[in-house]
This record gives structure tokens, C-alpha cells and sequence, in this order.
């Protein structure tokens, strides 16, 4: 698991792996975030690494494998995270937007806080997973298991879990607006809303 080593200028924040400043004091943030992409192209598997607030835009993570790793409050744009392997990873208050997550593995990773929007999760193994908090809009989890994963207190906007598993997964006062469950087995899965 990463070890959390703070920022050398003070701020608390986590500082980037191989550095002892965070992000946002880097000298050259473009640079650091080149040297972290040119590391993720040349190892498939990549453990206990701790990019916290990086921005990554059309950064190319398909099929690589990612254990303990934090990308707490980073920002995704356009990435692909097809065929991904994520384990034990901490996402929470990131944001993704119009990324593609399709036929991942994705298991005990938090996206708690998470802002995902426009982001496609067909065909994935969603296991254990939070995202508590998350705002989730015109997302789809379309033919996907997510047995026992957390929805707790999230924003469903226009999202679709259509022919999913939802065996123990919570939707515990979760917002939804126009969610699709078509052919899933809501049944097994957990709403239960706040009262007025």
C-alpha cells in the first residue's frame, strides 16, 4: 500500500511518488505529469503509486494493472481505462470525465466523493467497490456485475445498469434521476431512501 509522505511546502497534501512536493507545488507540472505517464506506458503493473491531484487528459491506462495505488483528487479527462485492473485504489474525490472503463476489473476500490460523468463501465467486474457520495451523470454500467458495491448517498443522473448484478449493492439514499435497471436483479440490491 502507498505510504502517504506529506508536502514539503506544508499544504498536508500527499506528495507525488519519486518527489517531496505535492502536485500542486510542483515547478513543472507538466513535466511531473509526462515522467508519471512515461512510467505507467513502461510497467503494466504498477503498485504503491501516489499521484494525488495530478491531471491526466487522453492518458492511455488499457490494460495495466493497478494495486494500492492513490489517485485521490485527480482529474481524468478523455482516458482510456479499458481492460484496466484495479485493486485496493483510492479515486475518491476524483473526477473522470468522458472516460471508458469497459471490460475492466475493478475490485475494493473507492470512489467515495467521485465526480463521473459521461463514462462507459459496460462489461465490467464492479466488485466491492465504493461510491459513496459520487456525482454520477450519463454513465453506463450496462452488463456489469457490481455484487456488494456501495451507492450510498450518490447522485444518479441518466445512468444505465442494465442486465447488471446487483446482489447486495447499496442505493441507500442515493438521488436518481432517470437510472435505468432494465433486466437487473433489483431485487437483491439495497434502496432504501431518506425520509422527507
Amino acid at each position: 500500500m502507498f505510504t502517504i509522505n506529506p508536502c514539503a511546502a506544508g499544504c498536508g497534501r500527499p506528495a507525488i511518488t519519486g518527489y517531496n512536493l505535492c502536485f500542486v507545488h510542483q515547478a513543472n507540472p507538466e513535466q511531473e505529469c509526462a515522467r508519471i505517464c512515461s512510467y505507467i506506458e513502461e510497467n503494466q503493473t504498477i503498485k504503491d503509486l501516489c499521484v494525488s491531484g495530478m491531471r491526466f487528459e487522453k492518458t492511455d491506462f488499457s490494460k495495466h494493472r493497478f494495486y494500492g495505488c492513490n489517485f485521490k483528487e485527480a482529474y481524468f479527462y478523455n482516458c482510456n481505462f479499458s481492460g484496466v485492473k484495479l485493486g485496493m485504489d483510492f479515486f475518491d474525490f476524483a473526477e473522470f470525465v468522458d472516460c471508458d472503463f469497459t471490460k475492466s476489473d475493478i475490485q475494493f476500490v473507492s470512489f467515495a466523493g467521485a465526480a463521473v460523468h459521461n463514462c462507459d463501465f459496460t462489461d465490467s467486474e464492479i466488485l466491492h467497490v465504493n461510491f459513496e457520495g459520487a456525482a454520477i451523470m450519463n454513465t453506463t454500467y450496462d452488463n456489469s456485475n457490481l455484487y456488494n458495491s456501495r451507492f450510498i448517498s450518490a447522485d444518479l443522473i441518466k445512468t444505465t445498469f442494465v442486465n447488471c448484478n446487483l446482489k447486495h449493492v447499496y442505493y441507500v439514499n442515493s438521488k436518481q434521476q432517470d437510472v435505468l435497471f432494465k433486466a437487473s436483479n433489483t431485487a437483491e440490491a439495497v434502496f432504501v431512501m431518506e425520509e422527507q
